[in-house]
């Protein structure tokens, strides 16, 4: 599949988030049996998760969430992504499981552990053509156009035998991350783009810039792009 994908094109930031809580609760629906939900953190999906806890009538029961990225700082730090996750999206929800990104002993204890989770929960210890390990990937997209912690410069970006790394550099924090393998393995990835700021890097990755770690992204299924008017140039 190619990273351009499909593209759609809101008003603002307000309208992404209730469209991309929509498309996400249409798929859930739509699933009949358990859903794996892998979770993006930053600033952009805040309302989209919002409004996603205020949805009537989602099976959540249905629904595993995952995390695509991590600080590696104390669940109730506010810069930990799934301090922003709880804070939006569970404190309205009671899913059938929650897999945060462990974030006690060492980075790359944390991201073995994270792993070897994963593996367990898929089923396998490979990935396998036709059977993703999650059903919807959220992923944001960054001025410099990192994804989840797919820092530019950093080593992870060459890794492709784990699923799970530890980015001890390239950031202020440590951080937790899938690796490529394990984002791409996804029946549908949905970036949530928006800002002037990111208008010129999107058309790069969506154009396949192999400068870009986005632009490295291999998807195995769909890719839609949901972005406001400022991102998209529009």
């Amino acid at each position: 599949m190619s990273i351009a994908g499909r593209i759609e094109i809101v008003k603002d930031l307000e309208t992404l988030s209730v469209q991309a809580a929509e498309l996400i609760a249409d798929h859930i629906r739509e699933s009949g049996g358990p859903y794996r939900l892998a979770l993006s953190g930053g600033n952009t999906p805040r309302g989209c998760y919002r409004h996603l806890a205020h949805l009537h009538q989602l099976p959540w029961e249905q629904v595993e969430l995952y995390q695509g990225d991590e600080r590696f700082v104390p669940p109730d730090n506010p810069d930990s992504n799934y301090h922003m996750i709880r804070e939006t999206l569970l404190k309205g929800i009671t899913p059938r499981g929650i897999f945060a990104m462990p974030t006690d002993g060492t980075p790359g204890q944390a991201a073995r552990a994270y792993e070897e989770m994963l593996r367990q929960q898929y089923g396998a210890s490979t990935l396998i053509s036709g059977q993703p390990l999650f059903d919807l990937q959220l992923l944001g997209l960054g001025e410099d156009g990192h994804t989840a912690s797919l820092i530019p410069g950093q080593p992870v970006l060459d890794n492709r035998a784990d699923w799970v790394a530890a980015v001890p550099q390239g950031r202020d924090e440590v951080r937790l991350t899938l690796t490529y393998p394990a984002l791409e393995s996804s029946r549908l990835i949905l970036f949530l783009v928006s800002g002037a700021a990111k208008r010129d890097v999107m058309a790069r990755v969506r154009a396949g810039d192999q400068a870009l770690p986005a632009g490295r992204l291999r998807p195995q299924g769909e890719v839609i792009w949901l972005a406001d008017r400022a991102a998209a140039g529009a």
